[in-house]
């Protein structure tokens, strides 16, 4: 009797272990199983959320989009490019950098950057964002054939269009931007209303496609707003 009392026991025992080291493992497999059709699943959909920002999470992804900056040859606002190009960086985007009739714009701060494009040669169909950065530079585009048809000619494509500081008026002279709510710097104030625009003095305004910012002091919202508009 002792014997098949000690025999159950055995079993007992035995059973017990073989739970222990079985299941587990099974259960471990499983979550594996899991976890790797998960992220299967993640690579198919193109809109999952992309860790690109160093210490968080980017709540966007614009990876495979295309934006150009507009500087001008000598004396751009350094802040109102430097700003928005981390920013839409850091949200994936590819950026390139037009002037005209320089292989090296330099900022008023004193900041140099490489000159990707010659303006007369920038292909608008090749962008999804168009970036007129101002500073006291830029007047040089307010009667500037090429620059006024590159901004026309983006509104008409249906791209983003910004810009910021004095170069809404490149955008004003252009005509694109009567019937529209815009900003800038207020010495543009008097021209942006004689162009048709609505003129409201904030720091960035949005009206359809067009973004426009007042000056450095908004150059991160501007950068902001135009990523916003890009994954709409």
């Amino acid at each position: 009797m002792k014997n098949l009392v000690f025999l159950a026991l055995g079993l007992i025992i035995l059973i017990s272990i073989s739970f222990l080291l079985f299941i587990p493992k099974g259960k471990k497999l499983e979550e594996n199983r899991r976890s790797a059709e998960s992220g299967k699943d993640l690579e198919k959909r193109p809109e999952v959320t992309v860790n690109l920002k160093k210490g968080g999470e980017a709540k966007m992804s614009l990876l495979g989009t295309k934006a150009l900056f507009v500087l001008a040859p000598k004396n751009f606002r350094d802040e109102e490019y430097q700003e928005p190009r981390k920013i839409l960086e850091e949200y994936g985007a590819k950026i390139e950098v037009a002037a005209k009739g320089v292989k090296i714009a330099e900022g008023v701060m004193g900041v140099k950057i490489a000159v990707d494009k010659e303006l007369s040669e920038v292909q608008v169909e090749n962008y999804q964002a168009i970036i007129f950065v101002g500073g006291p530079g830029s007047s040089i585009y307010f009667d500037d054939t090429v620059a006024l048809n590159l901004a026309k000619k983006a509104v008409e494509e249906g791209k983003i269009v910004g810009a910021i500081c004095i170069a809404p008026s490149i955008l004003g002279n252009s005509g694109v931007l009567a019937g529209k709510r815009a900003t800038a710097f207020s010495s543009e104030a008097g021209n942006l209303r004689a162009k048709g625009a609505d003129y409201t003095g904030a720091l960035v305004e949005v009206d359809g496609k067009i973004v426009t910012a007042s000056g450095p002091e908004a150059a991160r919202e501007f950068g902001q707003k135009i990523a916003e508009k890009l994954r709409e």
